[in-house]
């Protein structure tokens, strides 16, 4: 096996930007005429703050004042935990959901107390309906008017700045880590299960000692880097978002895996199309058809030209050689601190592409009965063309597991 990844490590995002992108936030709010701002989804919040949660039943919000002031409004059992890892001016807690006062009129006096008087921005009226939570909204409480900023933050978040950028990098690097792992001990007879958790077991360890006490992952309930097949092996391979399983692998199995590693929040993705024992012939046209439109979809990824652009060349590719039937979903999507975030390579998206912003670049083809064909890789859309961020051989003849 080679030899695990070791230098550059990662550091966390600094206070420095999370003061500046608030900044920029209670301009948004200032030039929309409202007072304060809410912001209650946790990837927003973090984005914002550096805390990462998990969103239950207890409300938890940032309130961004015009002037700046950043407060963070969190239950009892999360007071701590904030006050160790939020970038905020300050931490309020209230006792408990639904407690003997409801959350939202304790939060409406902190609005009230930060300057709201007439509106109200942010990314929605009052907390979601998470885990079973009911309440009142706050403009029901305060009489506010409400404006959605929402929109205008999604867009701040689609252009990734140079030190998110360097941890979707170092993620990108474990990524190709744990899937070199994956391929090195995937033997027919094994299960795709079994494979996994060594693969993340040894993945995991190499990473640990390597940071030494400074990693962290930011994600409920996955740390470190990791690889699957989940249940993409042989026939079910043709099956897209397939589920694990426990599929045992044979020869002739055509394989489709993935691959990341949270690192401080940030994502990467890393998809590839392997085949196990020698290629048939069937097999080397369909993956030959899906690198070809990978080709074409990353050449495409360039500042200026539109996301709907991509899509398109893909499906240009499709029907001029009449492979519509095996045409499943669109080209990728952008990718940070959510796996999934917009703007989207789709036909439906026009939204120009800027320096800065990344994409998955996984057009794939789906042959019902032999398998899936999908690479990707995660793009970054720079001054001078794309850059690929994952890094792991593209070619069959390199992805062929001996059988």
């Amino acid at each position: 096996m080679t030899e695990p990844p070791v230098a550059p490590l990662a550091v966390p995002i600094g206070a420095a930007a999370y003061r500046a992108r608030r900044e920029r936030v209670a301009a948004l709010a200032r030039a929309a005429g409202a007072d304060v701002s809410v912001w209650w989804a946790n990837h927003r919040v973090s984005y914002l703050s550096g805390f990462a949660f998990v969103p239950t039943e207890r409300p938890i919000a940032l309130v961004i004042a015009v002037d700046g002031e950043t407060v963070l409004f969190v239950p009892r059992l999360e007071l701590e935990h904030a006050q160790a890892y939020a970038h905020v001016d300050r931490v309020e807690a209230y006792p408990e959901f639904p407690g003997e006062r409801h959350p939202m009129h304790v939060l409406a006096d902190l609005l009230r107390s930060l300057g709201l008087r007439a509106r109200l921005a942010g990314d929605g009226e009052g907390y979601p309906k998470v885990m079973g939570y009911t309440g009142p909204r706050v403009t029901d409480l305060t009489d506010a008017t409400f404006t959605a900023l929402d929109d205008e933050l999604e867009r701040m978040m689609q252009v990734k700045g140079d030190d998110e950028i360097a941890l979707i990098r170092e993620s990108a690097r474990w990524a190709g880590r744990a899937h070199r792992l994956l391929q090195d001990l995937t033997r027919p007879g094994l299960s795709e299960t079994e494979v996994e958790q060594a693969v993340t077991a040894q993945a995991t360890k190499e990473l640990l000692d390597a940071y030494q006490g400074t990693y962290r992952a930011f994600t409920w309930g996955l740390a470190g880097p990791w690889a699957t097949y989940r249940g993409q092996v042989g026939p079910h391979s043709a099956f897209p978002h397939a589920l694990n399983v426990n599929a045992v692998f044979a020869p002739g199995d055509t394989l489709v895996t993935g691959a990341t590693c949270p690192m401080f929040g940030y994502w990467s993705e890393l998809e590839r199309s392997m085949v196990l024992g020698e290629p048939s012939a069937e097999q080397r046209t369909w993956f030959a058809h899906m690198l070809a439109l990978q080709d074409l979809a990353i050449d495409a990824c360039r500042p200026g030209r539109t996301c709907s652009s991509v899509d398109r060349a893909v499906r240009a590719y499709v029907e001029r050689h009449g492979i519509g039937h095996t045409w499943r979903h669109h080209v990728g999507h952008n990718i940070g601190l959510r796996y999934h975030e917009g703007p989207f390579l789709d036909v439906g998206d026009d939204t120009v592409m800027e320096v800065g912003m990344l994409f998955t670049v996984e057009p794939g083809v789906y042959v019902p009965g032999l398998g899936g064909f999908r690479h990707s890789d995660t793009i970054l859309v720079s001054a001078s063309g794309p850059e690929f961020l994952t890094d792991y051989p593209r070619e069959l003849d390199d992805l062929v597991i001996p059988a």
